[in-house]
């Protein structure tokens, strides 16, 4: 039977050369795709693939908070995380979030073949790429390793990446289904949370720490 495979990732490109690369191999099908984390999410509710190969860098929702909603709504599915983010505190939230497997997209190729047959398996996949001192730090050190993130809610984490993105509190609510003086509530806490006045400041903490990039 094959392993059924879903791709997020914000380029059209990316997805075309992994779904070529996938469907070169006889047990994969790849069944669907997306652009931003949002569709990601309501596409793989539907599908229900066996693996998700998920980009950190996706518009509306990032990768990460999309592999959480995923591996809490879908439990028989698994995510690979497929990123040029090699920062410990990436990889952290990753596994923390619930992917079973990380890896560069340098590395991408058969490595990416073997992962999605070991994750399938039930087995967890890191890069080779990724360094042993990371591992270290996930496997042994995960309290050494401060997520500045930790401190929001999942919905203030939402609010925060659609801020950054530039949307409006109105346009905010309507995509989340909440009022505007909700949303505006969200906001005022986070910042708080961050201790972060402006919204310069809040871009220039989601590009550190991996909520978007400076595309």
């Amino acid at each position: 039977m094959s392993i059924t495979v879903f791709l997020a990732d914000d380029h059209t490109i990316v997805r075309d050369g992994l779904r070529y690369l996938l469907e070169a191999q006889k047990d994969i099908r790849v069944v669907g795709e997306a652009g931003d984390g949002r569709d990601a999410v309501r596409k793989v509710k539907t599908l229900q693939p066996d693996i998700v190969i998920m980009d950190i860098f996706m518009a509306e929702l990032n990768g990460i908070e999309a592999t959480a909603q995923i591996c809490r709504e879908c439990p028989s599915t698994r995510v690979i995380m497929l990123s040029m983010q090699s920062s410990s505190e990436s990889i952290l939230r990753a596994l923390k979030a619930g992917a079973s497997g990380y890896l560069l997209k340098e590395s991408a190729g058969r490595e990416l073949v073997n992962a999605i047959h070991d994750v399938r398996a039930g087995r967890r996949y890191l890069s080779s790429k990724v360094s042993d001192q990371v591992i270290g730090a996930y496997l042994n050190k995960t309290e050494e390793i401060r997520d500045p993130l930790a401190a929001l809610s999942r919905r203030e984490r939402e609010v925060l990446q659609l801020v950054v993105e530039g949307k409006t509190s109105a346009e905010i609510a309507d995509t989340l289904f909440l009022s505007v003086k909700t949303i505006e509530t969200y906001r005022s806490r986070l910042m708080q949370k961050l201790g972060i006045k402006d919204i310069p400041g809040l871009i220039k903490f989601a590009i550190q720490h991996g909520l978007t990039s400076l595309e």
